[in-house]
């Protein structure tokens, strides 16, 4: 590959394509100096003024590709009548022109790049030759030529399209980020990438199929190939977790896109602090549409007649309102105003009027206003009959409160479902850190309670032109209501894996899913069934476990047949945290630069922690550093969607008991790298991990005791004593 006779000339050329986007940005640059300046000028001219500064510094962000290769690769056409030796065009990240306007490199994302994705032995799409760049930054170290058509002598099947170029992306080492495809994508997923824009995508991807950066990239194509109106309205990927958007967010800007909203649905609602998850129980109630019905009748409950006649001190005399008359201006107001927080001015109005009805002086209702409005018994009775409102307010009083509590969800849920929401009221509601489980009743709130008077522009709902919303299978009806209320126009994209559904709410099919989102046309279906990441021997020990998470999925096939087996190191009580350290020294030395993840059931957290702490092994946490150490302890629950080197799972059969959907949730941990996988076990092994294919230890001498070292009750080790029908662990 590094012998190419061509590579000198390559090279060449790649220099003169960074000299070309140099010399591009350095224009653009100098447009940006001219429209700098000062307030002055007419409000035309300073208006477009702006509007040229923000075109052109979205611009220079486009041209701005940082240490990313700028060219990847080459397409050359079969001669034809027009052009008797052919076309050739260089394929890279954004395209680039020369002086003269000619093509330097073209854009993966135009049509004409279409075929360097797609193109196989048996449909060579009019190609001669495909040419893959191996790159580092601005230097070419390796070429890679495919060969169609009459230039082909002996040509693979043509299943996987650049096949030297794939497998020496995919054995990098991992950075702790997400990196593109974009040199790299194979036909499928450039079919699901160029998909239309119009109406619901849904992309079922078993692990390392490459789901995600699938969709992101769809993200990048989309906004590029539907410029207008997509930059006005606007595209949103929306992801599980902050640990996940970390991992992605060098993705887009890395394609000449750093203008997408990416967010966790808790961003999506203004105002909102909300951190941790509830119980499953808890999540179930808060996550099921019966939900709509409390939150509507929590906000009627707030406005309310006054329970007794309202009389104002107002010079020699006092002003009166009845409980009638409150009852009447309430039922007015409700009967005008959609949202709740628009009645307000409507309500105070009548309010006023009343009263100034009922002095003897005749002062308008503006007066009587003014003299009024501050008096404690006015504020009171305001506050009582129709209060402003915000999401945050009203759940803050709704779980704080037994009576709205039971009055707001007796007709909608049981009685043990609604006592799970109570919770204490705090004093102040700013204060207030919600779950990411109430954020659906907070985005409903404020649906139904609108912006505040004052404060139209803070509580506005944005919607966008897409939507691409990652590990949907876990979403509850709730969640995927909020998305659908964000969609202008239907159009969205819907990845995960129904066999890594981990939540409370898990999906077992897509159409649970999509009976929830934008119906304006009918959804349109796509599966990635080839697996890129994750290498044969792991894939066929992660297959035994999709057996009992999903047993009408098949697993992806993974074109790295050859690679480590898994290691299954069994310990016990006494030497747990001993081993755990070995194990992470040694899975370190064998995967060089790469990073390793420690993925750990709920309660063992804090003691692999401590035990590595103890040890002198630097080390993150990924509710805290993210995926920036080399070795990063990763709870189980925040592990789907990650890709690293090496991955270190403890204690399988914790993991099994612990989650509430404890196959699923193992069968993502044991997919999450892409060269070593190591297993290491106090309590006895899981049935559906015992077997051919794995390299064993068994358990060092001294073990003993009552306790489970990694927590819980221990078992006996010895796999004889597992139910290999059941696969768990004999009680």
């Amino acid at each position: 590959m590094a012998d190419h006779p061509e590579l000198t000339a390559e090279q060449r050329y790649i220099d003169d394509a960074y000299e070309c986007l140099e010399r591009t940005r350095a224009a653009v640059g100098e447009m940006r100096a001219q429209y700098e300046g000062g307030p002055g000028g007419t409000f035309q001219h300073r208006y477009e003024r702006d509007v040229v500064a923000d075109r052109v510094e979205n611009r220079l962000a486009q041209l701005d590709i940082g240490d990313q290769s700028l060219v990847f690769g080459r397409i050359d056409s079969e001669p034809d009548a027009e052009q008797p030796d052919g076309e050739s065009f260089h394929i890279g990240r954004i395209a680039v022109s020369n002086e003269a306007r000619d093509p330097v490199v073209v854009d993966w994302r135009a049509p004409i790049a279409e075929s360097f994705y797609r193109a196989t032995g048996r449909e060579p799409m009019g190609l001669r030759r495909r040419r893959h760049f191996a790159t580092r930054g601005r230097t070419l170290l390796g070429i890679d030529d495919e060969l169609f058509g009459s230039a082909a002598a002996s040509l693979d099947s043509g299943e996987v399209q650049g096949q030297g170029a794939l497998i020496a992306a995919l054995t990098e080492a991992r950075t702790g980020r997400l990196s593109d495809i974009v040199a790299t994508i194979q036909g499928e997923q450039d079919v699901i990438i160029r998909s239309p824009l119009a109406g619901v995508l849904v992309v079922q991807g078993g692990p390392g199929t490459g789901k995600t950066v699938v969709a992101l990239h769809r993200a990048a194509y989309l906004l590029y190939s539907h410029r207008f109106p997509l930059e006005g309205q606007g595209v949103l990927v929306v992801g599980p977790n902050r640990v996940f958007l970390s991992y992605i967010e060098q993705v887009l800007p890395s394609l000449g896109e750093a203008g997408i909203d990416i967010a966790v649905l808790a961003d999506l609602v203004p105002g909102v602090r909300a951190t941790g998850w509830d119980d499953e129980a808890t999540a179930r109630v808060k996550g099921d549409l019966r939900m709509i019905e409390v939150i509507a009748q929590a906000v009627r409950d707030r406005e309310r007649p006054l329970r007794e006649t309202l009389r104002v001190p107002y010079g020699v005399q006092h002003l009166t309102l009845s409980v009638d008359d409150s009852a009447a201006i309430v039922r007015d107001t409700r009967r005008r105003f959609r949202t709740h927080n628009a009645g307000r001015r409507h309500l105070e109005q009548q309010f006023f009027d009343r009263l100034a009805a009922s002095s003897r002086t005749g002062d308008s209702a503006q007066v009587v206003r003014e003299r009024c409005r501050r008096d404690p018994l006015v504020r009171e009775a305001l506050e009582r009959m129709w209060p402003v409102l915000t999401p945050t307010e009203l759940l803050n009083d709704l779980y704080g409160s037994p009576g709205l509590l039971r009055i707001a969800c007796q007709r909608h849920l049981r009685r043990d479902e609604w006592e799970l929401l109570a919770r204490p009221r705090r004093p102040v509601a700013a204060e207030v850190v919600h779950t990411h489980h109430d954020v659906p009743l907070l985005d409903e709130a404020l649906e139904r309670l609108g912006p505040r008077p004052a404060h139209r522009d803070d509580d506005v709902v944005r919607t966008y032109g897409h939507i691409v919303v990652d590990e949907a299978q876990d979403l509850s009806p709730m969640q995927l209501r909020m998305l659908d209320r964000r969609s202008l126009n239907g159009s969205m994209t819907v990845v995960g894996d129904i066999a890594q559904a981990t939540g409370a709410w898990a999906h077992d099919d897509w159409t649970s899913v999509l009976e929830h989102l934008p119906n304006r046309r009918p959804p349109q279906w796509a599966e990635l069934t080839i697996g890129y990441r994750v290498p044969g021997p792991i894939m066929d020990l992660a297959a035994r476990v999709l057996q009992l998470a999903a047993p009408g999925l098949a697993p992806p096939t993974s074109i790295r047949r050859i690679g480590d087996p898994p290691r299954i190191v069994a310990t016990s009580d006494e030497r747990a945290d001993e081993s755990l350290v070995e194990l992470v020294r040694s899975e370190l030395e064998a995967v060089g630069a790469g990073n390793l993840a420690v993925v750990v059931p709920r309660s063992a957290i804090e003691r692999v922690e401590r035990a590595l702490t103890a040890a002198d092994v630097p080390h993150g946490r990924a509710t805290r550093q993210g995926l920036d150490r080399q070795v990063t302890v990763v709870p189980i629950s925040l592990v789907k969607g990650l890709e690293l080197d090496a991955v270190l799972v403890v204690e399988p059969a914790a993991i099994l008991d612990e989650e509430a959907r404890g196959a699923q949730s193992l069968y993502v941990a044991l997919t999450r790298s892409t060269k070593r996988l190591s297993i290491l076990h106090a309590r006895p092994l899981p049935a559906v991990l015992v077997g051919d294919g794995v390299a064993s230890s068994g358990p060092p001498s001294g073990s003993g005791g009552d306790e489970d070292a990694f927590g819980g009750e221990r078992a006996d080790a010895d796999v004889a004593s597992l139910d290999l029908d059941r696969g768990r662990p004999v009680g």
